[in-house]
């Protein structure tokens, strides 16, 4: 197998979220720098090297395809969106796994203090089908991480609700690779009102 000089580490991007602490806007369409979010996201995981880019919609999934511009992106739109971030992880996985993705780099849309430089050092952590890792924030677990195709299956087994994979990452911590970002990324999240500073 060629495959380990230049493994396909896919981009996963959760980006179904309705924003309910922000009246009901779709995170994928918060403006920021004058583009919306997904936008934003889709070219993060591009710049720092994820191949090909799988975006998961739910909330106003339409009306995202219709503003935002996705070309290039394969676009799963989770039904259950509603569910919780679990169901979104859940529909992204499915989605990669009939491809050649050796490991997915998950991101999510609302957080866009985590730029290309970050992705693309969580990336270089990718050794084979098995690996785990995850950005690290002054020692704290963050975004993005990243799951080798074997661990999918299992991963979304347990992703239910709003845990995505926090029950699966708790239970093999010592198998994650912590890759320290908080000189290149912040980690914040946009889910209040109060948080749309951050966008500009």
């Amino acid at each position: 197998m060629a495959h380990s000089s230049h493994p396909v580490v896919a981009g996963l991007l959760l980006a179904a979220g309705g924003g309910r602490r922000l009246g009901g806007r779709p995170k994928a369409l918060l403006e920021h720098r004058g583009r919306p979010l997904v936008e934003h996201a889709v070219r993060i995981l591009r710049e720092g090297g994820c191949d090909p880019v799988h975006v998961v919609l739910g909330a106003a999934a339409d009306e995202v395809r219709a503003r935002a511009d996705l070309s290039g992106c394969a676009v799963t739109v989770n039904p259950h969106w509603t569910e919780g971030m679990g169901s979104s992880l859940r529909a992204g996985l499915g989605a990669l796994s009939g491809t050649k993705a050796d490991a997915a780099l998950v991101l999510l849309v609302d957080q866009p203090g985590i730029g290309a430089q970050a992705v693309a050092r969580v990336r270089s952590a990718y050794r084979s089908r098995v690996t785990l890792a995850a950005a690290s924030y002054d020692g704290e677990r963050g975004h993005p991480v990243l799951f080798g195709a074997d661990r999918w299956t299992d991963i979304a087994a347990g992703a239910v609700g709003d845990q995505g994979a926090r029950a699966y990452l708790r239970a093999y911590r010592d198998a994650i690779t912590l890759v320290e970002c908080s000189d290149v990324a912040e980690a914040y999240d946009i889910d209040t009102a109060e948080d749309l500073r951050h966008l500009d």
